[in-house]
C-alpha cells in the first residue's frame, strides 16, 4: 500500500519557481520544467496564488492553484480577468474578459540541481473564455478555446558566477493563442499553430533573493502589431511557504494599443 507523504523538507528553498500567470509552475510569464511545489518523489504538494499587472490602458488579474505529485506531474488551474478599456467595448466604463486555464506538466527526466544536463518537461494549457465577443470583434478565427503545448529545460548552475548560482530556462511552445487567449485563438494572419520561444535567466544572490528577466514570443495572429512580452523581476523566498515576486513588465503592443508598460506583482503560497 503506498501512504502519502506531505512535502516538508523537500526540494531545495527557492526550486519550486515562482507561479506564471497562466497558472504554471515558472517564472511570471514562462513556464519552467520545474513543478509547482517542494514535493520530492515521495511527496506531494499543493499551492495557491494571485497576480496582477498594472498597464497604462489594460489590467490583468490572475488567481489559481496547482497541486505536485511525487515530482512528477502538476496539476494547474488559473482564472484570469482581463480589464478592458472604453476603446474595446460598448460598455461606456469599458469591460473584462474572463478566461479559466487547465494546464498540467509532467517531468520528463533530470533534476534542475542535482543532474548534469536540465530538467526537462512538456506541458499544456488548455484556456477556454467564458464571452468570446471581444475576441470575435478583433478577427479571431475562434472566439471559445484553445490549447497550448510546451517543452521547457531548466537548470540551476550551482555557484558559476564568483560563487552564485545561476538559473536558466528555455521553453518552445505551440500556440495559437492571441494575447494569450485573452482576445481568441487565431485570426486572419494565421490560424494554424505557431511555435515561439520563451527564455528566463535570474541570478540567486542568496537562497532568499532571486534577480533576473524574461522574454516570451508572441504570434501576430490578427495583424494587430501583437507584441512579444519581456519583464526585469526580484522574488523573494522568506520560507517555503511563500514566495513574492515584484516586476517591471513591458508588454508592447496590445489590440493596438502600444507602449503598454506597468507593474506585475505575485504571490504564492505553499498549502503543504
Amino acid at each position: 500500500m503506498v501512504t502519502n507523504i506531505f512535502a516538508g523538507d523537500g526540494k531545495l528553498l527557492a526550486t519550486a519557481g515562482l507561479t506564471q500567470v497562466e497558472g504554471s509552475g515558472g517564472g511570471g510569464l514562462v513556464p519552467w520544467a520545474t513543478l509547482a511545489g517542494y514535493d520530492s518523489r515521495e511527496e506531494t504538494s499543493g499551492s495557491v496564488f494571485m497576480s496582477t499587472v498594472n498597464l497604462d490602458d489594460y489590467r490583468l488579474s490572475s488567481q489559481g492553484a496547482a497541486i505536485g505529485l511525487y515530482d512528477r506531474l502538476e496539476l494547474s488551474y488559473a482564472k484570469q480577468v482581463f480589464h478592458l478599456p472604453v476603446a474595446l467595448t460598448n460598455a461606456s466604463t469599458g469591460g473584462e474578459v474572463e478566461q479559466h486555464i487547465v494546464g498540467a506538466k509532467v517531468r520528463l527526466s533530470g533534476d534542475a540541481v542535482y543532474s548534469s544536463y536540465p530538467q526537462l518537461s512538456i506541458g499544456f494549457q488548455y484556456k477556454e473564455l467564458v464571452d468570446g465577443t471581444v475576441a470575435d470583434s478583433v478577427g479571431a478565427s475562434n472566439s471559445a478555446s484553445g490549447t497550448d503545448f510546451y517543452f521547457a529545460a531548466t537548470k540551476v548552475n550551482v555557484g558559476v558566477l564568483d560563487g552564485y548560482n545561476l538559473v536558466w530556462n528555455v521553453a518552445a511552445r505551440a500556440t495559437k493563442a492571441n494575447e494569450l487567449g485573452l482576445l481568441g485563438f487565431g485570426g486572419k494572419e494565421n490560424s494554424s499553430y505557431q511555435v515561439m520561444l520563451e527564455g528566463s535567466l535570474g541570478l540567486m544572490l542568496s537562497p532568499h533573493w532571486i534577480i533576473g528577466m524574461e522574454y516570451r514570443q508572441k504570434p501576430d495572429n490578427l495583424g494587430l502589431n501583437e507584441s512579444d512580452w519581456q519583464d526585469v523581476f526580484v522574488s523573494y523566498f522568506p520560507n517555503k511557504n511563500l514566495n513574492i515576486t515584484a516586476a517591471w513588465v513591458d508588454l508592447g503592443s496590445i489590440a493596438g494599443s502600444k507602449n503598454q508598460t506597468g507593474a506585475y506583482i505575485s504571490m504564492t503560497g505553499y498549502l503543504w
